[in-house]
Parts: C-alpha cells; sequence; structure tokens
C-alpha cells in the first residue's frame, strides 16, 4: 500500500477514492459512486496482513531479555510510527476497526475462540495512537543504540535508510497530521493546541519534514525487487485510468501551473502544449468517444504524464512530503490568527510541491514523454501570485492540497477533502443510482459479518457509507 502496486491502484483506488475527489476523469457508469467489494476487500486484507507481521513482531520483542530490548529498541519504535501511519489510514477509510485485540491469535496460541477481535472506536483508537506517538517521539530524542544494532537497523530499514533522525521527523510530521485531523473535534481541541504550539516552539526537540530531502518515502533500488513499482503501468493505462479531470487540468491551466507538464501529457490528438480535462458532466456515451478519439483524429483528452508516473519504474512509496506538513502548518496559523507566517508555509508548500514533481521525473528510467524544461524562479512566483493569499485562504490550502497529493497519496487526499469539505466536485447522477453523492467512508468487508459477527453487530449500525467519520464535521 505504499509503493504503487496494480492492485492497488487498479482494483483498490481507481474506481473509488479517485473517482470521489476527481483526481482521474473517467466515463460515468450507474452506482459508480459506491465502493465495491473487491477494493474494500483487498485494502482491508493488505492491512490486517501487516497488523499481524506487527503483532509477531510485538511479541518475539516482549518475550526478549530486557538487555536486548533496550538495546533493539529502535526496530519497535520504527515499526510503531509505520504502524500507525497505515493505521491511521484504515481508520479514516471505514471508522470503527477491529484493532487493539486484532492480530493476536499466535499470542494467543492458536486460541481462536479467544482471537475474534471488538471493534475499537475511531476517536479511541486516535487517542491511543496520539499518546504513543508523543512518547515515541521523546524516547527518539534519548536513545543510543550500539553500533551493531544500528548498522543491523540501516540494513532493514526501508524508510529512512537507518537515520534517526528522519525517524524523528517522520513521527512529529505524522503527529502533526493526526492532530490537524481531529483539531476541529470539541473533545480534541485543546490537545491540538497545547501539542502543535509545543512542536512550533521546540523545532530541535519536535522536528519536522520541512524540505524535500526529509521526504518519507519508500525509494526503488531493483525493479527485480519484491519492492518494486514496475505494476504501475498497467494500472493506471489500463480502462483509461490515467484520464486528466477537466477540474485539476482547468485549474492548472488558467493559472500557469510548473507543475502541468510534469503531472499530465497532452492528448494524442491535442495541440502541443494543449492540455484538456474530461467533463464529468457529460454523459458516458459522449466521455467514452472523447476517450477514445477515432482512427482519423485521436483523442484530445490529456493523461498523467506517463514518463513521470505510471511508467515510471523508479516512482517512489510517498508517505510524507515537505509540501504536505508545510500546508497543515499554514492551515494550523490561519486559524490561529497569524497569516503572515501561515502564507510563508503556503507558499513553500507550493515551492516544494514543483520541486517534488521534478525530482520524481528526474527518477524516471522511461522517456516516452520528453523531460519538461524546469520551471525558472519567475514562473513559480507568477503561479504563486496567480494563486493569491487573504482570501479563503483555507480554501487554497485545500486546493494546493488536493494538487500535491493527487493520485501519490490518494487516501490522505480524499481524508483532507471530507474534512476541509474542498475543492467541491460536481457529479452526474442517474435516477437509477441508489448512491447519488459520494461516500462518507467506505463498508465493513463482508468477511467479518461472516466470521466476526459477534463483534461486528455491536457497530452494525455504523456499516453505512453515509455515515461520516468523527473528524468529518461539516
Amino acid at each position: 500500500m505504499v509503493v504503487p502496486t496494480y492492485r492497488n491502484y487498479f482494483v483498490t483506488l481507481a474506481p473509488t477514492i479517485h473517482r470521489y475527489i476527481q483526481t482521474i476523469g473517467w466515463a460515468n457508469s450507474e452506482n459508480q459512486l459506491l465502493p465495491g467489494a473487491a477494493a474494500i476487500t483487498d485494502r482491508w486484507e493488505r492491512y490486517y496482513q501487516g497488523l499481524a507481521q506487527f503483532r509477531e513482531l510485538e511479541k518475539v520483542y516482549d518475550a526478549s531479555l530486557d538487555i536486548e530490548k533496550e538495546e533493539k529498541k529502535i526496530f519497535l519504535l520504527a515499526a510503531k510510527i509505520f504502524f500507525y501511519d497505515q493505521t491511521q489510514q484504515q481508520v479514516d477509510l471505514h471508522g470503527a476497526i477491529p484493532w487493539s485485540e486484532a492480530g493476536k491469535l499466535s499470542s494467543n496460541g492458536g486460541n481462536y475462540a479467544i482471537s475474534y477481535p471488538k471493534y475499537d472506536k475511531a476517536e479511541d483508537i486516535y487517542t491511543a495512537m496520539l499518546d504513543d506517538l508523543k512518547s515515541i517521539s521523546t524516547e527518539l530524542n534519548n536513545i543510543t543504540p550500539p553500533s551493531t544494532v544500528l548498522e543491523s537497523f540501516k540494513t532493514q530499514d526501508l524508510i529512512n535508510s537507518g537515520s534517526i533522525d528522519l525517524w524523528k521527523k517522520y513521527c512529529n510530521s505524522l503527529r502533526l497530521r493526526m492532530l490537524m485531523r481531529v483539531s476541529q473535534v470539541g473533545s480534541f481541541s485543546a490537545r491540538t493546541t497545547q501539542e502543535i504550539n509545543e512542536i512550533l516552539a521546540s523545532p530541535t526537540i519536535y522536528p519536522l519534514v520541512l524540505n524535500n530531502d526529509d521526504n518519507i518515502q519508500v525509494d526503488i533500488f531493483n525493479n527485480g525487487s519484491d519492492i518494486n513499482s514496475s505494476g504501475f503501468q498497467d494500472a493506471l493505462e489500463s480502462w483509461n485510468n490515467n484520464i486528466a479531470g477537466k477540474v485539476m487540468i482547468d485549474h492548472m491551466v488558467s493559472n500557469a501551473d510548473p507543475r502541468l507538464p510534469y503531472m499530465f501529457e497532452p492528448g494524442a490528438g491535442a495541440a502541443p502544449n494543449e492540455y484538456i480535462g474530461l467533463d464529468q458532466s457529460l454523459p458516458s456515451s459522449t466521455q467514452s468517444t472523447l476517450i477514445a478519439g477515432t482512427p482519423t483524429e485521436p483523442s484530445k483528452i490529456a493523461i498523467y504524464n506517463r514518463s513521470t508516473y505510471s511508467r515510471n519504474q523508479n516512482f517512489p512509496g510517498i508517505l510524507v512530503t515537505a509540501s504536505e506538513v508545510r500546508y497543515l502548518l499554514a492551515e494550523y496559523k490561519a486559524r490561529n490568527g497569524n497569516p503572515a507566517d501561515a502564507r510563508t508555509d503556503f507558499e513553500e508548500g507550493i515551492k516544494a510541491s514543483i520541486d517534488l514533481q521534478q525530482r520524481i521525473r528526474a527518477v524516471s528510467n522511461n522517456s516516452i514523454v520528453s523531460a519538461p524544461t524546469p520551471p525558472t524562479a519567475t514562473q513559480i512566483n507568477t503561479y504563486i501570485n496567480n494563486i493569491g493569499w487573504g482570501t479563503n485562504n483555507i480554501q487554497l490550502i485545500a486546493m494546493q492540497k488536493w494538487l500535491h497529493l493527487n493520485i501519490i497519496q490518494s487516501v490522505e487526499n480524499w481524508s483532507e477533502v471530507r474534512r476541509l469539505d474542498y475543492p467541491v466536485f460536481a457529479f452526474r447522477v442517474e435516477q437509477s443510482d441508489t448512491q447519488k453523492t459520494p461516500p462518507a467512508k467506505w463498508n465493513l468487508p463482508q468477511s467479518e459479518i461472516v466470521y466476526n459477527g459477534e463483534n461486528y453487530n455491536a457497530v452494525k449500525d455504523q456499516d453505512n457509507v453515509n455515515t461520516k467519520l468523527f473528524w468529518d464535521l461539516n
């Protein structure tokens, strides 16, 4: 679920999240806003496979000698940070999930009868993770593993290559993300203010990801290994899952966005540098014709740049970027009476996002689309000036976040669109559609009803796609 794989993009994201927030265009169909069972099941199974591995790590760690625990604690702390990152996404998709008692069949000696996990409330999971992440942040500031352990950690750390400094930044940036997600919830508001102010007041104690050199990501070094992005091509290009949407294209074109030629390429029938997005208000038959084109007049609809995205076999698995953190800081400061600093973070976020697109293109091993000419400082500043600052600043931040996350961090993107209620999208709805608006969350998988029925029944009344998450207040 980190590096771009075929099943995650083709089965899970393309027919669901990418449509709900129109980061792609597609030919409309009946009941297109209902999350499909395959998408839900795939994501659910991948998460719980990872959770089971994490529980096994906890089991081994707990059984170790005290001196070994102390020496190797960095492994557990790092695993927790990544586990909490993935857990936040799972909670933001479903709400209440089995968590605190999940994945403990091995710890329970293989006793199935006592291993069916209860459901934890979404807000309780957030609280537990925020509590632990704060403790982990403190522990990372005081940890000094032996050199032999550090060498082993460096070899096995696929995310930060053994850098404890980057794990600190990952930890605190994840805290910031989670705190902002719940910042408008009354029971969390005081905590949010206190902890974010602590982070801002002590940047050396609570460092954040503030430039792209520190981005938290899984880099691809060998596409012949199990960690690869080779399935990205079929995932996006099959069934036209790489079509550009009109809302995104129109915004980028009208404001001279320097990211445009990195993110998209003109349709085969379009003029050079002509970018046209698919209009989702059109009938399906019209859209299909526009997408397909004809032998004499190929499609003019833009697609995601194949050399930057789908055919870039070195496309990294991105977890946290400087732009995301800058936009979170900009929002917090804008809401708390510091518009000048908010503007600085906002503009730095845009610059970092433009730079990230160039970095992703630079590692590509594909050149079917020529590399764009890097934007000048003048072009970047022109774009920033076109965007403006001073009116509807939260919406400006939300729009930039949506553009930046696009299809790279899809779950995070959908969560922020739901939380901020921006950008706003129009959908074509048919009379026969049983779901006429994008869902507020996903259903729970059928397997829970079949195999964990007693615990499922306790949350059955919440298992509705229109039941909002606790942080989705508007």
